[in-house]
C-alpha cells in the first residue's frame, strides 16, 4: 500500500500513553503535526518530552479532553474546530484494564462504553465540520479482535441488567467498531468526502513494549509474564502501525477499510476482514441510535451534530 508522507494535521486521543504515544511517535516522525487530545497536562507532558527526545523537531500540541465526560468532549471539540484543517481524528482513547464493578461518569452513562465509545461518536459528529472542510480528511477508530468473542450480548450496551468487565469492554470494542463502517457508509451515501476507517492492534502488551520513562516502565514480574506469551503477542509499538496505516494509507479500499496485524494478534500491518457482527447494518443502525439516545447528539453527517440535549 502506498502512504501519503505530507504533512498532516493529526488528532490522537489519549495519545499520552499506550498505542496512543506509538501511534503519535510514528505519526511525528513522518512530518505530520500531532495534537494530543488527553485528560491529563501532566501526562501529556511527560509523553510529548519523550517523543521529543526521539524527534527534537516534533509538532506537538494539546487540548485536554475526556471521552468519558461529554462536557470535557464539547470544550474540546470546540478548540479543535477552530483549527484550519483537521486530516485524521485517531480515536483511541479508552479503558482497557475495566472496573470490577460497574460505575457511572458525571452524565449517568457505564463507564466504559462512554470512555470507549460514547464519547468518540459525540467527538466524531463535533469535528466534522473541520474535518468536512479538509480535503482527503479520514477518521480512524480503533476496533479489537475482543469482537470475535462469542458472549458479549448488544441488548444491556450501558449494563444496567448485568456488569462484567471484559464483558463490557468487548461490548464498547464491538459498537465502536461498527460505528467506524457505519459512519462511513452514511458519509459515502450523503456525498461528504470524509471516509471512516478502522484498525485494531492485535494482541498487544506492554510488557513486550520497549520502556519509555513516566510512559512505559512495567514492573519485572509483569514483563516476564508478558514475554511468556510472545508466541502470540507484540509490543505496542508494533500495534500501533496498523492505525498508522489506516491513517496514511493513500489509498483506503472501498468498502469496509480495516487494518490489523498480519496474524491477526501480531505482525506487520495489512488490510483484514472484520469481523460479520461489525459490518452487520442491523446492529450498526441499532448501536447509532443508543449512542444518539445516551450522548443527547443526533448525528447526521450531511449535517454535521445537531446539538446536544442531556441524555
Amino acid at each position: 500500500m502506498s502512504l501519503r508522507v505530507e504533512r498532516r494535521t493529526v488528532v490522537v486521543t489519549g495519545a499520552n500513553a499506550g498505542l496512543g504515544f506509538w501511534t503519535t511517535l510514528r505519526l511525528v516522525e513522518s512530518g505530520d503535526r500531532v495534537v494530543m487530545a488527553c485528560r491529563s497536562d501532566e501526562r501529556a507532558d511527560a509523553a510529548a518530552a519523550a517523543i521529543r527526545r526521539r524527534v527534537p523537531t516534533a509538532q506537538l500540541e494539546f487540548v485536554r479532553l475526556d471521552t468519558a465526560d461529554l462536557g470535557s468532549v464539547a470544550e474540546a471539540a470546540a478548540q479543535l474546530n477552530a483549527m484550519e484543517r483537521i486530516d485524521v481524528l485517531i480515536e483511541n482513547a479508552g479503558i482497557v484494564h475495566t472496573p470490577s464493578t460497574r460505575r457511572e461518569t458525571v452524565d449517568g452513562l457505564e463507564l466504559v462504553a462512554a470512555t470507549n465509545f460514547f464519547g468518540h461518536f459525540a467527538l466524531a459528529a463535533a469535528l466534522l465540520p473541520a474535518l468536512k472542510r479538509t480535503p482527503g480528511s479520514r477518521i480512524v477508530t480503533l476496533g479489537s479482535q475482543t469482537v470475535l468473542w462469542p458472549w458479549p450480548r448488544l441488548d444491556d450496551p450501558q449494563s444496567e441488567r448485568f456488569y462484567n468487565g471484559l464483558l463490557a469492554y468487548a461490548r464498547s470494542k464491538i459498537m465502536l467498531q461498527s460505528f467506524g463502517f457505519e459512519l462511513d457508509r452514511r458519509l459515502a451515501a450523503s456525498g461528504v468526502l470524509v471516509r471512516s476507517l478502522v484498525a485494531h492492534p492485535g494482541y498487544s502488551i506492554s510488557g513486550r513494549t520497549p520502556r519509555v520513562p513516566a510512559v512505559n516502565e512495567p514492573r519485572r514480574v509483569k514483563r516476564f509474564r508478558d514475554n511468556l506469551q510472545a508466541p502470540f503477542s507484540q509490543g505496542k509499538h508494533r500495534g500501533a502501525l496498523p492505525i498508522v496505516c489506516a491513517a496514511s494509507d493513500s489509498s483506503p479500499p472501498v468498502g469496509h477499510a480495516f487494518y490489523g496485524p498480519k496474524w491477526m494478534l501480531k505482525g506487520d500491518a495489512t488490510r483484514c476482514t472484520p469481523a460479520s457482527l461489525t459490518t452487520n447494518r442491523t446492529v450498526a443502525a441499532a448501536i447509532w441510535a443508543e449512542a444518539e439516545r445516551a450522548t443527547g447528539v443526533a448525528f447526521s453527517p450531511e449535517m454535521h451534530a445537531m446539538g446536544r440535549t442531556p441524555p
